[in-house]
């Protein structure tokens, strides 16, 4: 959904480390993650789940993953029922 959004944190070896961000940036969009054959693959994708964008980072090199779930007024609607 649109303001989803995940941080990555990678070692950059000598340079420290490195943060990259991937959004769902239109209405209808979603950001998957998979972690395949050593490699984590962040991805923005459409409804019919065609990937719009994505981020690839080997699996050792990732330090954190950390994801921003967008705040949608109508699930805090549902909660309290």
């Amino acid at each position: 959904m649109k303001g989803d959004r995940v941080e990555i944190m990678i070692d950059a070896g000598g340079e420290g480390t490195r943060t990259y961000q991937v959004a769902a940036t239109r209405a209808g969009r979603r950001v998957e993650i998979a972690n395949r054959r050593g490699v984590v693959e962040v991805s923005e994708v459409t409804r019919t789940g065609t990937p719009v964008r994505t981020a690839r980072f080997m699996s050792s090199r990732v330090l954190a993953l950390v994801e921003y779930p967008s705040a949608d007024p109508r699930s805090a609607d549902e909660d309290e029922e």
